[in-house]
């Protein structure tokens, strides 16, 4: 299945509880798109947040990100990686 990193802006200040929080809420939901979050990554300086997914279209990333109440500014597909 293809992998995507997905990019939020704008969450300066996002704690490690909030980062699981939202974490936990894509997951709760990951199924229904049959989306796979691997894992998220945070600076809290910055604001930015990554997360990386396995999926089938950036779509269906995009879609749990939204119902879940943090939309991606960003959907990257990731076709290489060593």
């Amino acid at each position: 299945m293809p992998e995507f990193m997905d990019v939020h802006r704008n969450m300066t200040g996002i704690t490690q509880a909030a980062l699981q929080a939202a974490h936990d809420a894509d997951l709760a939901i990951q199924g229904d798109e049959g989306v796979d979050f691997k894992s998220a990554w945070a600076d809290p300086e910055s604001g930015l947040v990554y997360c990386l997914s396995e999926a089938p279209s950036a779509d269906a990333v995009r879609r749990i990100h939204e119902r879940t109440g943090h939309p991606a500014d960003e959907v990257h597909p990731v076709p290489i990686k060593v």
